[in-house]
């Protein structure tokens, strides 16, 4: 990281100011105003999987085609999310429209059972016994 640039001060001298853009200096803030008013968000979360239904018309705003692009394979939240570079509250807002609109579909992500079938794991064990 570089330091910040000080200029140096002359005795007796006043240092003139130099003229700012509008806006020059400052952090932009960000403001998120996408979606047309859905509260919720359709029980969406991170790890929820979606992917695309249909293609994009002419007429959505470009996140919402972005979105479409990207969810030609199916993508979780959170990676859509990093790939658009907008917090995920915005992501969930997007996704929820498309998702009313029918033009994604939204999947939980499979669920592993917690302890595999006791007989599976004996037949590979006999089996890599035999070899």
């Amino acid at each position: 990281m570089t330091p910040p640039r000080r200029r140096r001060r002359h005795p007796g001298r006043e240092p003139d100011p130099a003229p700012r853009k509008e806006g020059e200096g400052r952090n932009p803030e960000r403001l998120f105003l996408i979606g047309e008013g859905n509260d919720g968000a359709a029980g969406l979360d991170l790890v929820t999987l979606v992917v695309t239904r249909a293609e994009p018309p002419g007429s959505l705003p470009p996140e919402q085609a972005a979105v479409l692009r990207l969810c030609e394979t199916p993508l979780s939240g959170a990676e859509l999310s990093a790939y658009l570079q907008l917090p995920f509250s915005v992501v969930s807002v997007l996704l929820a429209e498309l998702l009313a609109a029918g033009l994604v579909q939204a999947r939980a992500p499979i669920v592993r059972q917690a302890l595999p079938d006791r007989s599976l794991l004996e037949a590979v064990m006999h089996g890599l016994q035999r070899l």
